[in-house]
This record gives C-alpha cells, structure tokens and sequence, in this order.
C-alpha cells in the first residue's frame, strides 16, 4: 500500500526516511480505523450485520441460535421486522419473499377461510421452510388456514434433453434447476 498521507506533506518531508516511516504507521492505523468503523456502521444494517445478529434477535424477542448460518438468521430477522402491522397480502408476500429469495404469490382462498402460498421464483423447498412456516403462523389471522405450493422441473420442459445436457448431478438437481433448451 502507498503511503497516503506523503501527498498532504510539503515536498521536502519526501526524502526523510523518519516522516516516511511515521507516515505509514499512521496511514495503518487510519487503514484499521476506517475498517474497524465500517464494520461497526454494518451491524446497523440487517443484511451486513454478523457479530450484531444475537443482539437484532433479542430486541425482536427471537430465540437465539448460533448454530444457524447467518444467512438463515437475517431472513428471519427481515421477516419480523417487515411482520408488523396490519395483515394483508402484501405483507404476507414480503414476509415469504424474504425467507424464500426468490418471488412468491399469496393465492386467497375466502370461501375456505384459507390463503396458499406459492413458491414461483425459485424451484424446490426453500432451505428455511420451518422459520417460514413460524413467521407466518405468529402474523397470519388464527382463523385462516395456510398451504404452501411448491414448483419444479416438468416433464414437458424436460422432453428435449438428453442425458448427456444433465449428466452431472442428480435427479434432486434436475427436479428443482431451470431448464433452458
């Protein structure tokens, strides 16, 4: 790394080896400094935070567990936050979206009391199905009955395909990959 801190010295600091080595001491220190701060600044932010995730889940009132990827804890963590207020589809649809990362449709069935959600974007169970299933249940009317829907891979869309286009994997992979021929 250059030293930074040479450019705001007059000229004739350039040739002394003492400026020098104390400017790159403090050009470190500085370095660590602004790292140190950034880091402190993410811990604000739910989607950079790490060291700060026990202290998000806590104010949430959200059982602590280490013992989950990161990932998974800031989906949950999302979710509460977006989970307040009142109920509709629109937060319904969040609260999934943020557990899934991909797109979901809240389909409403009134007749039946009962709303369905439907994993669009991504193929598969979500990783996270259990948070999802938590959150939804802890904002959803007591009254109203949840399914969830999910896609994958057809038959039709697998027709062209030969065994050699998949041969790596298996049928777990082809079931929940997007397939374009």
């Amino acid at each position: 790394m250059s030293n930074q801190l040479m450019k705001y010295l007059p000229g004739y600091y350039k040739t002394s080896q003492v400026i020098a080595n104390i400017t790159d001491v403090e050009n470190s220190e500085i370095q660590q400094f602004k790292t140190s701060l950034d880091n402190t600044l993410n811990q604000f932010f739910v989607d950079l935070a790490d060291t700060s995730l026990d202290r998000w889940e806590k104010e949430l009132g959200i059982p602590v567990n280490s013992s989950k990827p990161d990932e998974y804890r800031r989906s949950v963590i999302k979710s509460k936050l977006r989970g307040q207020g009142t109920i509709t589809v629109n937060l319904i649809k969040n609260v999934s979206e943020s557990y899934s990362n991909g797109e979901v449709e809240v389909i409403e069935d009134n007749p039946n009391y009962s709303f369905t959600i439907k994993f669009v974007g991504t193929r598969g169970i979500p990783p996270n199905l259990d948070d999802l299933k938590s959150a939804i249940e802890e904002i959803k009317p007591a009254h109203l009955a949840v399914e969830y829907e999910f896609t994958y891979t057809v038959w039709s869309e697998v027709k062209n395909i030969t065994w050699n286009d998949v041969k790596t994997g298996t049928w777990d992979d082809l079931k929940t990959r997007q397939i374009i021929v």
